[in-house]
């Protein structure tokens, strides 16, 4: 039989634990993580695209946003101005200036989530026609 006191001890020791896993699993929101975009990562587009669409796990702060897309020759692929979709602001679409030749594509990323969180990330796909 247990005494009152250890009884307290152990409810105290099972509250404090609770607060601290609510507390640590609330720390990882507010991050605008890459949940897909279009080009898939690691996929192959058969037609080239003519914009990318960047989806993220909340709204995004389109000013403080950076996207860099970098062909196979390695120099910077010209991109329009971000835009964030008029029906969803957690996806950012990155308008491609001119058609991209076949070859890799490597897309690294910045986000600042509307909570002010920054993120950043990169993923690959091919363009092939």
């Amino acid at each position: 039989m247990s005494s009152p006191k250890s009884a307290l001890y152990r409810i105290h020791i099972l509250s404090t634990t609770l607060l601290l896993s609510l507390g640590l699993a609330t720390s990882a929101h507010g991050h605008a993580n890459l949940v897909n975009a279009t080009p898939a990562d690691n996929s192959m587009a058969m037609r080239p695209p003519t914009e990318l669409r960047l989806k993220f796990s909340e709204g995004i702060e389109i000013k403080f946003t950076k996207v860099k897309v970098i062909g196979p020759d390695k120099g910077t692929i010209e991109a329009g101005a971000l835009k964030l979709d008029p029906n969803d602001n957690t996806v950012v679409i990155v308008p491609l200036m001119s058609p991209l030749p076949n070859g890799k594509y490597t897309v690294d990323w910045q986000a600042l989530s509307l909570d002010g969180h920054k993120t950043k990330g990169n993923y690959s796909f091919e363009s092939m026609r």
